[in-house]
């Protein structure tokens, strides 16, 4: 059974996390992701005050970058949110984006070991164990948390090349999946993790949902085409992604307005209440436990489609 939700966005004000958890709560969703990106909001604040806005919604971190905290205290944010609702915390760590760490002064001279001894630290604290470890960016000293969860939380990596996805699939319980993640790019994702039993997998879904298509086209339109121009990993994993740089190449943006229907389908929750259920449809078919719907970023057009992701969680 496939989890249905939405981002907050990292443009979101942070006062709004309450009456968005609220919603999707009390409105039959199951989940709510929170974003965290330097230097917008701080992502285990929003977890925080959104598990304890609500009795049922699950609540996502994607991501903490894996550097910016001490692994020790990591664990005792994630051991803390699971406390403050038990089974309803899904945890992320990630690379970050590697200049916002520079600009920080904690750029790791190798990020995938850094992620990979974050990783194991913080899933071996949560388990109770006494941790001991001199390694190129973990440093504990005989470090165990006083409290912590009763059952562990699967930490998922929110990560995208296939070197780190390997690396979930060796050392994580699954993989966050940013938007637009689309169901051949999860396939592909789960194939470099080495098909784990039991490996989780999460998606953020790119969502536009207009009453008609052209209008949902248009408005996303500029966006892809970003994308597309910077190859990202979701969209070359597309069967059909050769033929979709050639349109945006030779027709802009204006050009993919008017490509096929299935081709948007595929690419997100884009166009009609009825494409988005299909494009959910295609991510449960290709192995997705938890998706997270991803609107606009600007609050007066992403706050609106909370209640089209309320009309399809009741699908």
């Amino acid at each position: 059974m496939t989890d249905l939700g939405m981002c907050f966005p990292r443009t979101f004000r942070a006062a709004l996390v309450t009456d968005v958890a609220r919603r999707l709560d009390q409105g039959g969703a199951d989940e709510l992701w929170i974003i965290e990106d330097c230097f917008f909001t701080a992502g285990p604040s929003l977890v925080s005050a959104a598990l304890t806005a609500t009795e049922r919604l699950k609540v996502g971190l994607g991501i903490v970058p894996a550097v910016v905290r001490t692994a020790a205290v990591t664990a005792m944010e994630f051991a803390t949110l699971e406390a403050l609702g038990p089974g309803r915390f899904l945890p992320g760590i990630g690379h970050g984006v590697q200049e916002w760490m520079g600009q920080m002064g904690v750029r790791p001279k190798s990020p995938l070991t850094a992620l990979e001894e974050v990783t194991t630290s913080v899933t071996r604290l949560l388990a109770g164990e006494e941790v001991s470890l001199e390694g190129a960016t973990v440093h504990l000293d005989h470090v165990r948390l006083d409290a912590p969860p009763v059952t562990q939380p699967p930490i998922l990596l929110g990560v995208q090349g296939p070197k780190s996805i390997a690396l979930a699939g060796r050392v994580a319980g699954g993989v966050v999946l940013a938007e637009p993640a689309t169901p051949s790019y999860v396939r592909q994702s789960v194939q470099y993790a080495g098909s784990p039993e039991g490996f989780v997998v999460a998606v953020f879904a790119a969502m536009c949902i207009r009453d008609d298509r052209k209008t949902a086209y248009e408005w996303t339109a500029p966006w892809l085409g970003e994308r597309i121009a910077s190859k990202a990993p979701q969209l070359t994993a597309l069967p059909f992604f050769d033929d979709l740089q050639k349109l945006y190449d030779e027709s802009g943006a204006d050009g993919l307005v008017g490509m096929p229907t299935d081709w948007w389908t595929q690419i997100g929750a884009i166009g009609t209440l009825d494409d988005a259920a299909a494009h959910i449809e295609a991510l449960e078919a290709a192995g997705v436990h938890h998706i997270g719907l991803f609107p606009d970023p600007e609050v007066e057009y992403g706050l609106p489609q909370l209640d089209y992701v309320l009309q399809l969680a009741k699908r």
